[in-house]
């Protein structure tokens, strides 16, 4: 009998036997991504500030804040959405305090802490020891493994935000016996 060295996970990714990268959808599912969204909206934003959770597009001029997260599971937590509901999110943490002209560098960092705190949140569900990068704002980062990859679309004040926790790491080689050259050092004999 003759196995291969290769099996599919319960997302669906072909992964190698001796792969331990686990992939984020077997460590943490949208219920859990809402649930620290929504504790960190009404930290933050205010004890009133609900997330809807719906399917949404992002605006064209959508910007995004993350962090990474480096540990067992390494990846990133994307914040995204419209420049102008990044702009309300920030006036909403500033509170009384915010001024009347909101500069990009007050969008930014208070865009930034919010993904830092749901992103110290995510870290805390996944397997550790972990660590977290100072977040960053701009154009959210690439998809690198789809496999990897869990995303919730809300509304806030009738407007759409995405939340994503995705890997870093790039989706393993799909390897097709049919494909290989040399198919036999990928199996075991029994």
């Amino acid at each position: 009998m003759t196995l291969s060295r290769d099996f599919v996970s319960d997302t669906g990714e072909r992964r190698r036997a001796g792969d331990a990268r686990p992939v984020i959808g077997e460590l943490i599912d949208e219920a859990t991504i809402e649930s620290i969204a929504q504790e960190a909206w009404v930290s933050l934003v205010g004890e009133d500030e609900i997330l809807v959770p719906v399917p949404v597009d992002l605006p064209a001029d959508a910007v995004s804040a993350w962090v990474d997260v480096v540990g067992p599971w390494t990846g990133t937590v994307v914040l995204s959405t419209g420049k102008e509901t990044a702009e309300d999110l920030c006036r909403a943490l500033l509170g009384p305090a915010a001024p009347p002209v909101i500069e990009d560098e007050d969008v930014a960092d208070a865009f930034g802490e919010i993904a830092n705190v749901v992103g110290g949140n995510v870290k805390a569900v996944l397997p550790g020891p972990s660590a977290l990068s100072l977040p960053e704002v701009g154009d959210a980062p690439a998809v690198r493994s789809p496999a990897d990859y869990v995303r919730l679309d809300v509304l806030w004040r009738g407007e759409p935000v995405s939340i994503s926790v995705q890997g870093a790491l790039p989706a393993l080689p799909d390897r097709n016996p049919q494909h290989e050259e040399n198919h036999e050092e990928n199996e075991v004999s029994l």
